[in-house]
């Protein structure tokens, strides 16, 4: 009895789960980018939020680490 009423919703059925700040966001992205994020943390991520924010930070944070690494090979490649 007790396992049903632990794996019930946090949330009640009035009561909308808050969207993620900023700050938690690019948390689980660098940690997630890095290869450090833990399975607990991943799944409180995605069980109680949309995807949405993380996919789209993801893609934001995939398109400047490739561009920094162009740039960077670009500057590299002046100098010599």
């Amino acid at each position: 009895m007790t396992n049903v009423a632990n794996n019930k919703n946090k949330y009640s059925e009035n009561e909308k789960p808050r969207s993620p700040g900023v700050l938690k966001i690019t948390q689980s992205i660098l940690a997630g980018a890095f290869g450090v994020q833990s399975d607990k943390h991943r799944q409180e991520d995605f069980s109680s939020h949309s995807p949405a924010p993380f996919i789209i930070a993801g893609l934001i944070f995939t398109g400047l680490f490739v561009g920094g690494l162009i740039l960077l090979v670009n500057l590299v490649l002046s100098g010599q």
